[in-house]
């Protein structure tokens, strides 16, 4: 089988870790490694011998069918620009663009290409989504949903806020599971560490009657990230840290509650999987433009109420 020529645009601390996963898998050959910064270049030359590694995007341009983005957020829109309009197909990781205008710029040169774009919301891998439907009456008559995202100080991604680094995750998981956009949201935050939000909690109205509240912080205590889904039938606890589901029925049972581990998985290989299968192979794309559209307008919102301190109506 021909392998995809593929670029790593990005070595940091994400970015190397989608560079083992196109050394490892059959679809795809690591040509070329794409790193500004002398210190991460010499790391990427130590990692991968026998890859290119370059300073510029405009050095791989006809010379590799796809590039995985993962430079920081505020330069998405120009490499995921330069890439698309050279006839690349692009894996951007979250979230695909700064702005949702440069999102919408984003869409309108993919209208006039016939390329693969997916955005990196690596969440949705979770094995136990599959079994959704075995659970599906907690998520009818308009649960109360919460999902929690937090952890200690790391000092990475700090050229964006906690809204673009860690509850794009969540806002994505209220779109995959529940199928719905809010209609009205409101959020309370704290600068802490640095001079952007270290510590957001939102709101979220449906018209459905859902109601959802994500918080994420990077100057917590300890690290935790999970999902909360409540409504007549009792509680699901999707524990995504530790990989566990804990069920709490309102039935009448020995074990009131019930604890479902699952399988581990390797999101970013996943990921790229269907990345190159959608290349490969014409499959659906995992997580499309519009996905990654919903996720940046939603963010926009959130912003919004935080300067504001007042509730949007979407």
């Amino acid at each position: 089988m021909k392998k995809l020529r593929v670029a790593v645009v990005g070595f940091g601390h994400l970015g190397r870790w989608h560079a083992d996963k196109v050394s490892v898998l059959d679809a795809s050959e690591l040509t070329y490694i794409v790193e500004p910064f002398e210190q991460a270049q010499a790391k990427a030359k130590e990692a991968h011998p026998n890859t290119i590694v370059t300073s510029e995007v405009k050095d791989i341009i006809g010379k590799v069918d796809a590039a995985i983005v993962v430079t920081p957020t505020s330069f998405h829109y120009e490499v995921v620009k330069e890439l698309l309009q050279n006839d690349i197909h692009v894996f951007c990781e979250k979230p695909m663009t700064s702005t949702p205008e440069q999102a919408i710029d984003i869409g309108e040169i993919l209208e006039k290409k016939d390329l693969v774009f997916q955005v990196g919301h690596s969440e949705r891998c979770h094995q136990i989504w599959e079994r959704r439907d075995e659970f599906s009456a907690y998520f009818e008559d308009a649960p109360t949903t919460r999902l929690n995202r937090v952890a200690s100080f790391k000092g990475r991604a700090t050229d964006v806020d906690v809204v673009q680094d860690l509850m794009i995750h969540d806002i994505d998981l209220l779109f995959y599971l529940f199928k719905e956009k809010p209609v009205s949201l409101s959020s309370k935050g704290y600068k802490i560490r640095t001079d952007k939000w270290d510590h957001v909690s939102t709101d979220f109205t449906f018209k459905s009657g859902l109601r959802a509240n994500i918080t994420v912080s990077r100057n917590h205590v300890k690290e935790m990230r999970n999902l909360e889904v409540t409504n007549k039938c009792g509680t699901l606890f999707f524990d995504l840290f530790e990989n566990k589901l804990l069920v709490g029925s309102g039935e009448a049972q020995k074990d009131f509650v019930q604890e479902i581990p699952y399988e581990k998985r390797d999101h970013l290989l996943i990921e790229q999987e269907k990345f190159y299968n959608s290349i490969l192979n014409g499959d659906d794309i995992f997580v499309d433009f519009s996905d990654g559209l919903n996720a940046v307008e939603l963010i926009d919102k959130v912003l919004l109420s935080l300067e504001t301190e007042k509730e949007i109506l979407l």
